[in-house]
């Protein structure tokens, strides 16, 4: 069971979307917020990414060619060729449609940057801890041998986009869809093993990991403290200690909190019946199902699928 792939799997309501941005200096673009997370690659050339004035401490950041930048929450920022340089919002006219993605072209007729932009729709109302630990925004530089297999990504990305060939509409959307566990990958094996701490340490631990491989690849059956504790090892109250210490929550809550989000996915991508919804989430009968549903989301399951379906 990976477990990183089903939690980004849990929160994903739609594809990502993405446009390529070819700045000239000087150039500067005001970005407002997204639904979602969002993401730079530097495909060539130098750029900056500053935060907009609202946002508490944050510091502009170099970004050099290769370098990857992925935003938590979709916080509204600013690229540019400088710090200094003024940023405008997006026009109508600077957008042209191409294959096998849009390009938007800004600034001047200095220096070229060329950078792939995007967001993933992720369920931000409802965000796996795996992705609400993560920093706000993560700065991934792939030059120098660091993360290889990212770096190889965006080598493909790049080479698609500069000299779009047969095949390239529909590998750059898959490449780019792969990006997000390339990107989530690399900045859980950068945290040092010694300093790890919530996920990063969760995923490597002898004793949760288990429990949580276990939670994830049968979340109808009936766990408890103690079940999932023989599993680790521990006894019933070092494993939990150890689980909430790591995973930000009790054990409990957070089988509870993957079988909703199970729930939900299945109730989004399929036309299972309740009955059968419920019994792969680990309860007895449609009503229990329900009442449960109803206190994590706020409605009842078949309005939170038609909801989701007219989105």
């Amino acid at each position: 069971m990976d477990i990183l792939t089903e939690a980004l799997s849990s929160m994903r309501t739609g594809h990502p979307t993405s446009v390529r941005t070819e700045g000239r200096a000087p150039w500067g673009l005001r970005l407002p917020p997204v639904a979602g997370a969002g993401f730079h690659v530097v495909l060539y050339g130098t750029c900056w990414l500053i935060p907009l004035d609202d946002a508490p401490g944050g510091e502009p950041v170099a970004l050099s060619p290769g370098d990857v930048i992925f935003l938590r929450d979709g916080r509204g920022h600013i690229l540019a060729d400088h710090p200094s340089t003024p940023a405008e919002e997006e026009q109508p006219g600077q957008y042209r449609s191409s294959s096998p993605i849009g390009t938007v072209t800004v600034g001047g007729n200095g220096p070229r940057t060329s950078l792939l932009c995007g967001n993933y729709h992720l369920d931000q109302g409802r965000p796996h801890p795996l992705v609400r630990q993560l920093p706000e925004v993560v700065h991934l530089p792939t030059r120098h041998g660091r993360h290889p297999e990212l770096s190889a990504a965006v080598q493909l990305l790049g080479a698609e986009l500069e000299n779009p060939r047969i095949g390239s509409t529909g590998i750059v959307p898959a490449l780019i869809d792969s990006l997000l566990l390339y990107i989530l990958r690399a900045w859980l094996e950068d945290q040092p093993p010694a300093a790890a701490a919530g996920w990063a340490a969760a995923l490597g631990d002898s004793a949760v990991a288990p429990a949580l491989t276990a939670i994830h690849e049968a979340p109808s059956a009936q766990w408890t403290v103690e079940s999932l504790a023989e599993r680790a090892g521990l006894s019933r109250a070092a494993f939990a200690r150890r689980f909430t210490t790591l995973v930000g929550e009790p054990p409990m809550a957070y089988l509870t909190r993957w079988r909703m989000a199970t729930a939900a996915k299945l109730l989004r991508e399929s036309e299972a019946p309740l009955t059968t919804v419920a019994a792969r989430t680990g309860y007895g009968s449609e009503y229990a199902f329900a009442k449960a549903f109803k206190r994590e989301y706020g409605q009842p399951p078949g309005g939170y699928r038609r909801t989701a379906r007219a989105a």
